[in-house]
């Protein structure tokens, strides 16, 4: 048979081969760095056999897909460590996530952090053994036997829930078996460096409904060196987590009585906030928005005709029962059909579009509780939502309009190059889960691909991720952990002006539905001031942090010159605070850096008698005296530039 390499060279082997020899036709050396390989684009173990010519890619650590086997088999020592220290839990799933892995596991009696330790010398037991790892493959019937009997109603499950036509595999290593797709590598002793670094709550399958079971997260690294140096990574991360800078410089606080994802916002993240909504709403007038104002709630009736009660139903928070002489109420998930209203409130022409209206909307969807992140995923949060109708021969350059937006919003906090871009599409093997045709799709998809090459975006495309009624560019980033979300969402709706009937008269005299696009410019603004505050650590950028200015004085002898300094920071339009506390002014200093605040101005008799102040600038410490109106000129030019420092 003939094996095509990605070199595009040919070699003949013998029928049956397996990858692993496939590697050792080539070297000796890449042999003993593969992992796993690639037959026909399809991820395979090295045992796995070649009958036919075939398109063959070693995988080594060296790739994403190799350190993805060698994490995934090590979720597999995981689990055997687990079922040897507690043989009656029962094994759900064990897949590798973005530098780890993690396994949920239904523990009879419940663990604590304190237990990783003994799993992990267990887990270091079953890697010294070397077991090697054997695929083989069961008829749905002995394949569910075979689970039954290990008493993992969990894998049954899974393996109910397959295709008929579906292969069910499962790997042994030792005494060990778990259901898997696979591949993993030939043995447990080529794991080299791991760590188990914490464990939570999560729900089966992730829905609620069903029991809660206990996740353990780990990671693994080919060397020691690699792991030692993420794990000190991941420590500098929790420095900067926004949840604990967040609580500790008082910008928010969450209380338990409230409930999960309600954050409290406190006097310094809702003034960086209210500083943000205010640039965004005003940025966007100028760029011919038109300002809306909506309910928070309707009844069900109205996200009906949306698509939302079939579609979106479960993530809402539905008040009230249906009945006789009752009315079903939802908090609005998204302000879309809202926004329509304005749009419908008389008959529209070719001449009132580009119609652009814009909305900062209060928002509420009902998410899992494993999925909340401090302000990155909250329950009840605001958003620069806003909704653009427009013709076909104006979608390309609105949907510019609405990119280059975002992208000066980015630019604006700093946070322009961290973003990527993602295409997202949807799933044709999915339709229920979607309104419009196959046709109307791929036509949007194209429309949309175009724009996006036009402008020349780096991007790319996930099937499964478009909203229900159409594509869109999702501007994503990573917190410090490493775990990404969307910011930035850009959607083309060709579906939901159809169902509230939104027309317009064209040229032609013609009734016509617009395309309307979906957009916010700077995102979830709790989930903004998340990811800032875990970029600059808490010291925000001077033009939207909240206190820009302290004044304090050295005696109470200059008390008087620091209020008149005070006022006058603040008829200026600057934000400043005074600590006129009986404190050395050591303290008063050392408070203020720790609270991350951009200047400090030290006044003691000899400032007053000048008029001058004496600047602490952060991260800089002393830069000199400087006459008052000197100083808030320079501080007012900082803030209309929007210097990031």
């Amino acid at each position: 048979m003939n094996v095509k390499l990605i070199d595009g060279s040919v070699l003949e082997l013998p029928e049956g081969t397996t990858v692993l020899g496939v590697a050792k036709a080539i070297s000796e050396g890449l042999a003993r760095n593969a992992v796993a390989g690639k037959v026909n684009g399809v991820l395979v173990d090295l045992s796995h056999e070649i009958k036919e010519d075939a398109d063959v890619a070693i995988v080594t650590l060296k790739d994403k897909e190799g350190l993805d086997v060698y994490r995934h088999t090590t979720s597999h020592v995981l689990a055997q460590a687990v079922k040897s220290i507690y043989p009656t839990c029962s094994l759900a799933i064990g897949p590798t996530i973005e530098n780890g892995f993690y396994y949920d596991i239904d523990f009879k009696t419940p663990i604590s952090q304190s237990d990783l330790k003994t799993i992990e010398d267990e887990m270091n037991k079953i890697i010294k053994c070397n077991f090697p790892i054997e695929r083989f493959e069961l008829p749905r019937e002995k394949a569910i036997a075979l689970m039954s009997k290990y008493n993992e109603p969990y894998k049954v499950q899974l393996i109910e829930d397959l295709p008929e036509d579906a292969v069910i595999s499962f790997y042994k290593q030792g005494d060990f078996i778990d259901l898997c797709r696979g591949p993993h590598l030939p043995s447990t002793g080529l794991i080299k460096a791991f760590k188990l670094t914490s464990l939570t709550g999560a729900y089966w399958r992730g829905d609620s409904k069903n029991k809660m079971l206990t996740r353990i997260y780990g990671t693994a690294f080919p060397k020691k060196a690699e792991l030692e140096e993420y794990l000190k990574q991941q420590e500098e991360a929790k420095l900067r987590d926004h949840n604990k800078i967040g609580r500790e410089l008082e910008y928010f606080t969450t209380v338990d009585t409230i409930g999960q994802g309600l954050a409290v916002l406190l006097p310094k993240g809702s003034k960086t906030i209210q500083i943000l909504q205010r640039f965004v709403e005003d940025e966007e007038y100028k760029r011919g928005y038109l300002l809306t104002k909506t309910p928070l709630f309707a009844k069900s009736d109205f996200y009906k005709i949306s698509g939302h009660w079939d579609h979106y139903r479960e993530g809402m928070f539905v008040m009230g029962e249906e009945g006789k002489d009752k009315e079903v109420f939802a908090l609005r998930p998204m302000t879309c059909p809202f926004q329509f209203q304005a749009y419908l409130n008389r008959p529209r022409s070719y001449k009132d579009l580009p119609m652009r209206l814009n909305e900062t909307s209060t928002l509420f969807r009902n998410e899992d509780s494993g999925e909340m992140h401090g302000l990155i995923r909250l329950r009840q949060f605001t958003i620069s939502e806003g909704h653009l109708a427009c013709t076909p021969d104006q979608l390309e350059n609105e949907f510019k309009g609405c990119l280059d937006l975002a992208m000066f919003m980015l630019k604006a906090v700093g946070l322009d190059g961290d973003v990527s871009y993602r295409f997202s599409k949807w799933d044709p093997n999915n339709k229920a889960k979607y309104i419009g045709s196959a046709e109307e799709w791929e036509k949007v998809q194209n429309v949309m691909r175009n724009i996006l090459n036009d402008i020349g975006l780096s991007y790319v495309e996930a099937d499964g991720e478009a909203a229900f009624y159409g594509p869109k560019l999702d501007i994503q980033i990573k917190n410090v952990f490493g775990k990404e979300d969307t910011l930035i969402t850009i959607q083309i709706d060709f579906q939901l002006a159809k169902r509230f009937n939104m027309l317009y008269t064209d040229v032609d005299g013609e009734k016509k539905f617009p395309y309307v696009i979906h957009r916010t410019s700077i995102g979830c603004y709790e989930r903004t001031l998340a990811l800032v505050l875990e970029k600059y650590a808490g010291a925000l950028p001077l033009w939207f942090a909240p206190e820009q200015v302290r004044v304090m004085d050295v005696s109470e002898k200059s008390e008087e010159y620091c209020n008149e300094v005070y006022n006058k920071l603040l008829m200026a339009g600057l934000r400043p605070e005074k600590d006129l506390r009986s404190e050395k002014i050591g303290k008063k200093i050392r408070d203020a850096q720790l609270e991350k605040v951009p200047y400090m101005l030290v006044i003691g008799e000899s400032e007053a008698a000048s008029g001058e102040v004496a600047i602490r600038q952060r991260g800089k410490g002393d830069i000199g005296k400087m006459k008052l109106d000197e100083f808030i000129a320079l501080v007012k030019k900082q803030v209309e530039d929007r210097e990031i420092w």
